[in-house]
């Protein structure tokens, strides 16, 4: 839709987002109308430099073009139905997901926070069948995100923040350990913990990867307790990291892994994967959902995740976030440069603000995203180029200088 059909001004649609919604995100001043590969247009035609992909979502690049007619052929035969008949999109992408991630079995969800939800739930599930009705407690980190509702939320380890402080009691079951720090991992396992949930890589917490050594000794605690890992992938799966999944990248293989984001390109699609044994403890009626895995997403995925595959995306991610990482070492006031693949963080010292710093770099024509007073998060469609790096880069440069000397 265009601005120009609705007969609205910008600023008048502006004000009747302020009126008519609950606006829970800070907004950027600018209108999206059109969106085209590395790039979102305003009304005017102006280009933005999208470093932020809607929140690592478009991997294969906004509207990607095999994506787009996909869905379009969908809407035209169904868009949705329930989940009693065969669907042809969704079968087909059952396989491939579970070909890629290493699965026997997938489940479809409609976002991040609800595949985390069944992996919740399939864990409890599985504990207490097998182990009794004391095995349902889940260990995950300090800092993590999981998502916004009550179990996922209840998973994040953020107590007292604004995700999770005035909401109540969280739901029960749930523990928390220092990242990275496996030996708080090991204290804080207890007969009655069932699984052990992480990101591999640390989103929302300010983009913090795992160490091969964490996750190696999270495996081994897991099988010598004989209980489950789970890796939330919402946000690093589909290449983001450098491999299809990061699990691929670190070689330590989960029980149940989740994803979101990167799987649909654009649509509403969530999963959780798990192992034949693991499945079995979901049977007819303990789990369900309406809009799970419909034919119109799961054409979209399907398109999506054949993209990511065939044109190696995987492998960009990581040769352009290594490069990537190294030129935020050149940042003014940098104070650390990390990610894995194009999930990269730029840590800055007190002396600037992040958040200052993603409005002087959207004046400059640059999508980014800060986390607290001192991160910027750059999570850019995997089809980016050497030479958009440089930009961005450039452009960052520019807005910490700005910023630094008080201009903006």
């Amino acid at each position: 839709m265009k601005l120009s059909d609705t007969g609205l001004s910008e600023q008048e649609l502006k004000d009747m987002a302020k009126t008519y919604m609950i606006e829970t995100y800070e907004r950027y001043d600018f209108v999206a109308e059109r969106a085209e590969g590395m790039y979102l247009y305003d009304p005017q035609g102006n280009a933005y430099l999208d470093f932020y992909g809607g929140i690592a979502v478009n991997n294969a690049g906004n509207c990607n073009p095999k994506v787009v007619a996909a869905l379009r052929e969908q809407v035209g035969d169904i868009m949705h139905t329930f989940n009693y008949p065969y669907t042809i999109p969704q079968v087909l992408l059952a396989k491939q997901v579970c070909e890629a991630s290493g699965f026997d079995k997938i489940f479809f969800q409609n976002s991040g926070t609800e595949a985390n939800e069944v992996a919740i739930k399939l864990a409890r599930k599985y504990g207490i069948d097998h182990f009794g009705k004391h095995k349902f407690e889940i260990l995950s980190a300090l800092n993590s995100f999981h998502g916004r509702t009550f179990g996922s939320l209840a998973a994040t380890g953020q107590p007292g923040s604004l995700a999770q402080d005035g909401f109540g009691q969280m739901t029960p079951g749930f523990a928390y350990a220092k990242f990275n720090d496996l030996d708080d991992f090991k204290a804080n396992v207890t007969e009655n913990t069932i699984a052990i949930m992480i990101e591999p890589v640390q989103g929302e917490g300010g983009v913090n990867p795992a160490t091969p050594e964490f996750i190696e000794g999270l495996r081994a605690l897991c099988d010598e307790k004989d209980i489950l890992l789970i890796f939330d992938e919402v946000q690093t799966g589909w290449g983001r990291t450098g491999s299809i999944f990061a699990w691929q990248g670190y070689g330590v293989k989960p029980d149940i892994l989740t994803m979101a984001k990167g799987l649909g390109g654009g649509v509403p699609i969530g999963a959780m994967v798990t192992t034949d044994a693991i499945a079995a403890a979901l049977t007819p009626g303990t789990h369900g959902s309406t809009f799970g895995g419909s034919p119109m997403c799961t054409a979209a995925a399907l398109a999506e995740t054949s993209e990511i595959i065939e044109r190696d995306l995987p492998a960009n991610a990581k040769t352009l976030g290594e490069y990537m990482i190294e030129r935020g070492r050149e940042l003014p006031h940098i104070k650390e440069s990390r990610g894995r693949g194009l999930l990269v963080g730029f840590e800055f010292d007190s002396t600037v603000n992040a958040v200052d710093i993603k409005h002087a770099a959207l004046k400059r024509g640059l999508l980014t995203t800060a986390i607290g007073d001192s991160i910027i998060r750059c999570i850019p469609p995997l089809i980016v180029t050497k030479q958009q790096v440089d930009e961005a880069i450039g452009i960052l440069i520019d807005a910490v200088n700005a910023v630094a000397a008080g201009e903006e």
